[in-house]
């Protein structure tokens, strides 16, 4: 216990009280499994809130304008607008939002979707296009700045390992999700 408790204070000491963030809610008999949870989220939160900045002080722009923008670069011919609300996990209201401020700068563009005449595609302009390339390099840029201070073994190692973790997580979410049906089933059968 000492030695959890020193551990934890070094840490503490290395990132100051004004740096140790949502890992402070972690104790030192807590379960490993929670002080794993706090730390990827205190990590993630983090790297988050440093790439906002970044992009403010950069670009004048946000994240959910660059996240935007990224899916349609990785989407030549564009999107619909409900798949792109999906690939943002964000509402229809606020795509479509996003949508009106961008195509008034005139980085994207709404078309009539070819397959769904009551559809609209969205897609990047060719201003847009050219102005997210300069984000985007920018963007890899602080990520690797970031990272810097890990060995390269280390980086692989973390990226396979969350890679598994991944995997995990998902495979459990099915057994969440299919427990769940199998009890909504049950109610409804029992009349509940």
């Amino acid at each position: 216990m000492a030695t959890q408790n020193h551990k934890h204070f070094r840490l503490v000491q290395s990132l100051g009280d004004e740096h140790i963030g949502l890992e402070a809610r972690a104790q030192a008999d807590d379960h490993l499994d929670t002080k794993i949870w706090l730390r990827l989220l205190a990590c993630s939160t983090q790297i988050e809130q440093q790439i906002r900045q970044l992009l403010r002080a950069r670009f004048g722009t946000t994240l959910p304008r660059f996240d935007y923008l990224a899916q349609l670069d990785r989407h030549p011919d564009g999107l619909r607008m409900n798949v792109l609300s999906r690939y943002l996990m964000v509402t229809g209201g606020n795509v479509t939002g996003l949508t009106d401020q961008l195509v008034k700068e005139g980085l994207v563009q709404r078309v009539d979707d070819p397959e769904d005449r009551r559809s609209w595609r969205v897609s990047l302009t060719d201003k847009g296009r050219a102005e997210f390339a300069l984000m985007a390099a920018e963007h890899e840029k602080w990520l690797t700045d970031m990272f810097t201070g890990l060995p390269p073994g280390s980086k692989e190692a973390l990226y396979e390992h969350l890679g598994r973790l991944r995997v995990h997580l998902v495979q459990r979410q099915v057994e969440i999700e299919a427990a769940a049906q199998e009890t909504h089933m049950t109610q409804r059968r029992q009349g509940k």
